[in-house]
């Protein structure tokens, strides 16, 4: 019945809803090492008033707060026990205030994992969900409200929980600049038909993730061709550093002024979210209800929807990709870039590999957040004057989205195939701890741009003509403390686009095998990381320094004995990295061997016969 009040309301005028609950919550001296979704229990008067605040303002629904108030997030604060009974006591809270005069938005945030595919099992997500959904729906919510979602799959399992429950819900996508989320999925690939078995939703929402001028243009593509309403909630803008604390700049009249833009391109709801309050409810409701804009039937868009094509074969992308395609073993060293700009000595170091039958350079992007020559040019540098192909590694620290998807635009105009996608090092691992990170994407989400490229799309749904044929590749660590979540990534990245693996350096053979055991039987080839020792002292800066690497005490002790020169150190390392290669190789496609201090001849030792 709720629902039916909801869709009516939609066509009758545009419906407000109401602000963000953590913003006020917080301003409420509840920081942020309080459960907030447990203060509907423990501290109720505080989350009535807010959403009486909200009221007064004018807002159609109130929202409950229950955004993180699943088992597994209330796991950690030792509350997955209480899940059910925080959900029931949000709605109860909500459903008080609101009476019979508004409706009620039962919150459900995501799970932040990665569901199916080799991820979280989609049968327990949604079981996670159903609990969650069930307590709000005991409580009293009219419909539930799936909020700042970034993964489809994870939304799907979501609506399949409600949808057991029997409850009508709404999807809210939460996404970047561009309209990619910060794993890499596109508004249309999100909001793609849904499967034919899902109960239609009451709107297609989007929230969170950029302020309200950002949105106006992301909107303005997809609102005229959305088969359903659509319900947005900016943030109050982007947050700004005063005075060491994050505040969001943007104030209500501004924040109407878009508002007002929404609706004249056909928005039927309107909300805040983070750093909006009662103050920018009650624009909008002085503001955008006085319109009492009728619906508009839904038009198809103007714009021609952009195919995506087939990517080119594996083999043909280059030399490299061949030999992975046709299953023969690998090689590549990897070369840094020079702190100054003089090219020669790499050039050589590149030409001796050559020589030897190297199949690839590995050329890594700033590691260990250093500055070098940018390793674009090192690339196209080595692999024009010495013909070996390249293996280029793009990070996401230093590049907005427009920047990742310029370089990779760069590589395939300067005929480079082979890249590896990492998210690299922070800069407070380096020289410049000072610098600012961008992190706009992660690896996953920068490889389903290059994968999308691949397919002649780019981030914005233009077309790109010829389509690019990049051998995409990704990282994986072995040793990482964190294995679930490791191989879950992993997972992920497989699924964005990635086409092989090169892992963090090994030292020990049976922690890879625990890994490979774990990780079953992927469809794509695995590289393994060697890092031949040049001394003891090399051995604990790589153990103790350098993230994602571990070296076990049995190699510390044989570097140890070798110390008493440099030239029976290196030796032992070469003959550590060797016994490691071929006790790993029947399990692996090849090997990345790192040059200890530019020292090819070393690296050349660990890949000769």
């Amino acid at each position: 019945m709720a629902a039916k009040t909801l869709v009516e309301w939609i066509k009758d005028r545009v419906v407000i809803f109401d602000g963000a609950m953590g913003t006020e919550l917080y301003k409420r001296h509840q920081f942020v090492n309080v459960c907030y979704d447990q203060l509907s229990l423990t501290q109720p008067e505080i989350v009535k008033e807010i959403h009486r605040a909200n009221k007064r303002a004018g807002a159609d629904v109130l929202t409950t707060n229950s955004f993180g108030a699943n088992r597994r997030k209330l796991s950690g604060f030792l509350l997955g026990d209480q899940t059910f009974a925080i959900n029931k006591a949000a709605a109860e809270v909500a459903r008080e205030v609101a009476g019979d005069e508004l409706l009620v938005a039962g919150s459900v945030g995501p799970l932040d994992l990665s569901v199916g595919m080799g991820g979280f099992p989609e049968d327990q997500a949604i079981s996670l969900y159903m609990e969650s959904i069930h307590g709000l729906k005991e409580g009293g919510v009219d419909f539930i409200i799936f909020e700042t979602f970034s993964r489809r799959e994870n939304l799907l399992a979501a609506i399949r929980a409600a949808a057991r429950l029997e409850m009508p819900y709404i999807p809210s996508m939460a996404v970047g600049e561009q309209g990619i989320t910060r794993h890499g999925e596109t508004i249309e690939h999100f909001y793609a038909p849904f499967p034919a078995d899902l109960p239609a939703p009451l709107l297609l929402g989007f929230n969170c993730g950029v302020g309200p001028a950002e949105w106006l243009e992301l909107l303005e593509r997809f609102v005229p061709g959305s088969p359903y309403p659509v319900l947005v909630q900016p943030n109050a803008g982007l947050p700004k550093f005063v005075n060491d604390r994050m505040i969001y700049m943007t104030s209500p009249e501004y924040f109407l002024t878009y508002a007002l833009h929404f609706v004249q391109i056909g928005v039927r709801a309107i909300g805040g979210c983070c750093g909006t309050g009662p103050e920018h409810i009650h624009e909008l409701t002085a503001g955008v209800k006085a319109l009492h804009k009728k619906h508009v039937e839904v038009r198809e868009l103007s714009r021609e929807k952009v195919e995506l094509r087939e990517p080119c074969p594996t083999e043909v992308k280059s030399r490299f990709a061949w030999k992975l395609a046709h299953r023969q073993w690998v090689t590549s060293i990897e070369i840094v870039p020079p702190l100054g700009f003089d090219m020669n000595p790499t050039v050589e170091r590149a030409r001796a590999c050559s020589i030897q039958g190297v199949d690839a350079i590995n050329i890594p992007d700033g590691p260990r957040a250093s500055s070098r020559v940018s390793p674009l040019i090192a690339a196209l540098t080595i692999q024009q004057r010495v013909g070996i192909e390249v293996i280029l590694h793009l990070t996401c620290r230093d590049r907005n989205i427009i920047g990742m998807q310029s370089d990779l635009l760069g590589c395939a105009a300067a005929g480079i195939s082979n890249v590896l996608i990492i998210t690299g090092d922070p800069p407070k691992l380096g020289d410049y701890p000072f610098a600012t990170a961008v992190f706009d994407l992660d690896a996953i989400g920068f490889t389903s741009i290059a994968a999308r490229l691949n397919r002649g799309v780019d981030i914005g749904g233009h077309p790109v003509d010829p389509a690019t044929c990049f051998l995409i590749g990704v990282g994986a660590d072995p040793s990482h403390l964190d294995q679930k979540r490791e191989i879950d990534r992993l997972h992920q990245k497989i699924a964005a686009g990635a086409e092989y693996v090169i892992t963090q350096p090994i030292f020990d053979v049976d922690v890879l095998m625990r890994f490979l055991e774990k990780i079953g039987d992927l469809p794509v080839p695995i590289i393994a990381g060697i890092w031949p020792l040049a001394s003891l002292r090399n051995a604990e800066f790589l153990n103790n320094e350098v993230p994602g690497v571990t070296v076990p005490a049995w190699i510390l002790k044989r570097m140890a004995a070798a110390s008493a020169s440099k030239e029976a150190a290196r030796a032992e390392g070469i003959a550590i990295a060797r016994e490691l290669r071929d006790q790993i190789r029947p399990h692996i496609a090849g090997i990345q061997v790192s040059a200890p201090f530019g020292n090819v001849q070393t690296a050349l030792a660990v890949t000769a016969p």
